[in-house]
């Protein structure tokens, strides 16, 4: 599927339209208004032009039906007010009512992997073992962990209490915030819409998602499928663009989730500020992979690959953005990855049917801007071969590119890796400190005192040692960024604790009730009160005898 731009002379109105040429059906999404244009996307095509040419005759019942389905800052509030009038009813705290819905997303996930696996080849062209490795299986991880844990991830913690209160007992109830809105992305469109959604359920929350429209296919297959198979009062989906994103932004959420990029983050952030909401920003970076010469050479390779080229082609947000190696190494490294790249997608990567291609083509010419810049060009060591009608290019790699250029400044989010040299494996801590904190840092190497200082000295998200990206199936760790990369975490009961207010709770009875705690003071009762708030038993026995230490 590609992206096609038309302008048209019709007036005051834009529509967002996807035709699948496959299927030979149109499908309409994301209605609003603009001035002077009509906007068309054909995901046939990619190229972009101006044209007063009449589309068809139908064009003129699509603008005639815009303004009725048309979502704007109106019905964006009236959407969140139904959601929070049905989360006030009490229906999405009950324990049942998780257990459905969860149970409903495993279902649906189970019934409906023919369409999602479909839907992913449309979007990206994500071979079916990878969409239902890294999508479709981990979804199904998620409901699975969820379903078991829930129970206890709703019980209350029993805290301790101090001298101060006595008698009394402590306990922490994990709450549901109320409504939140989920906004999702492109590169893995079903996961990371479900995975966020299934936390916010399992707390308890009413639910607006908003999947990316740079994935047209799964994002209508997603708002099909959550619309029959969820709990339409409390869980729902909005398609659309930067018009729609912009009426849900207007809103007054109880927690706001984003997934992608750090400009739009910034948006996302200072949109919830006015009115305080919370908010958690799921980012990325340059993600480095540091890659010291006392290790096995042939499964490093393996797994540097892993995580770049059979990672969604290097468009993920661990994936390996740069490595770092000593320049005595480096001819090594680079022959070890040639020969495995060609042993995983053969002798001409471009014609593999096991790699993703580039999601659109605004995303192609990026890269390929990347890679054509003065400074990058003839740094290329591996691949470099770029096809724009299919949207591929190949795994590239480049040789030791000046730090000031694009390509080691900017996340790459695509099928290049630099590969940066330094005289000595330890100088690879400053190159990585240079740069703002990544969502994700790899390291590869057997020496016991390199892992404890890169765990020590490196500041990332998360780390994998010996390894790439397998650290974010783990749901025991959290998953989130620092820094620029992002704030919050999620996975596993992380995600529950994501979308739950911890309130604090503290019952006492009537009994052993302190005079000393109110007016009038008296020197004795300030001995007193001195002596309890410092937690000394003898000081304490002292003060209510009428004596002290002084």
């Amino acid at each position: 599927m590609r992206s096609l731009s038309l302008r048209s002379p019709f007036q005051n109105c834009s529509a967002d339209i996807s035709i699948d040429s496959c299927f030979n059906k149109t499908i309409i999404y994301g209605y609003t208004y603009k001035s002077n244009s009509t906007h068309l996307s054909f995901p046939s095509s990619g190229r972009r032009f101006s044209s007063s040419y009449y589309c068809s005759a139908k064009l003129s019942s699509i603008m005639a039906r815009e303004e009725k389905q048309r979502f704007d800052v109106e019905e964006a509030d009236l959407l969140v007010k139904e959601l929070r009038k049905s989360f006030n009813s009490g229906k999405t705290k009950s324990y049942e009512w998780r257990k459905s819905q969860i149970e409903s997303i495993a279902k649906m996930v189970e019934e409906k992997e023919k369409e999602i696996t479909e839907a992913l080849y449309k979007d990206l062209s994500k071979p079916e073992t990878e969409a239902f490795v890294s999508e479709i299986s981990m979804s199904k991880g998620s409901c699975k962990l969820a379903l078991k844990e829930l129970k206890s991830w709703m019980k209350h913690e029993q805290a301790k209490t101090s001298l101060t209160t006595y008698p009394s007992s402590a306990e922490i109830v994990s709450e549901p915030l109320g409504v939140v809105l989920i906004i999702s992305t492109w590169n893995y469109p079903f996961l990371l819409s479900l995975d966020p959604v299934i936390g916010a359920i399992a707390a308890g929350n009413a639910v607006v998602l908003k999947p990316s429209e740079i994935a047209p296919a799964t994002s209508l297959l997603l708002a099909e499928l959550i619309a029959e198979y969820l709990d339409k009062s409390t869980i729902r989906v909005v398609e659309g663009a930067v018009a729609e994103t912009s009426a849900l932004l207007e809103q007054k959420w109880d927690k706001i989730f984003y997934t992608g990029g750090e400009r739009v983050g910034r948006i996302i952030m200072s949109a919830a500020a006015k009115h305080l909401t919370p908010v958690i920003l799921e980012l990325g970076g340059k993600c480095p992979a540091l890659v010291d010469s006392n290790i096995n050479l042939q499964v490093a390779a393996r797994r540097i690959i892993a995580g770049k080229w059979v990672c969604n082609n290097g468009q993920a947000c661990i994936s390996v953005d740069y490595i770092i190696t000593t320049k005595q190494f480096a001819p090594k490294l680079i022959d070890a990855l040639r020969r495995e790249v060609e042993e995983f997608f053969g002798k001409d990567p471009m014609g593999s049917k096991d790699i993703s291609r580039i999601v659109n083509s605004f995303h192609f010419n990026r890269l390929a801007s990347l890679l054509d810049e003065d400074k990058v060009s003839d740094k290329i060591v591996y691949g470099g071969q770029k096809d724009e009608n299919e949207l591929k290019i190949a795994p590239t790699i480049l040789l030791d590119v000046q730090e000031d250029s694009m390509v080691m400044k900017e996340e790459i989010f695509g099928p290049l890796l630099p590969i940066v040299t330094v005289e000595k494996i330890e100088d690879s801590f400053e190159v990585i400190k240079s740069k703002p904190k990544p969502l994700a840092a790899y390291l590869f190497s057997d020496d016991e005192q390199m892992k404890k200082e890169f765990v020590q000295n490196v500041s990332a998200g998360g780390m994998l040692i010996n390894d790439t990206i397998l650290h974010l199936t783990v749901s025991s760790l959290p998953f989130g960024g620092v820094g620029e990369s992002g704030m919050g975490a999620y996975h596993g009961k992380f995600s529950f604790d994501a979308f739950s207010h911890k309130k604090g709770v503290l019952y006492r009875s009537f009994d052993g009730d302190a005079a000393a705690r109110y007016p009038p003071y008296t020197p004795q009762k300030h001995r007193l009160l001195k002596a309890v708030m410092g937690g000394n038993i003898f000081d304490i026995i002292l003060a209510l005898i009428g004596w002290s230490r002084d």
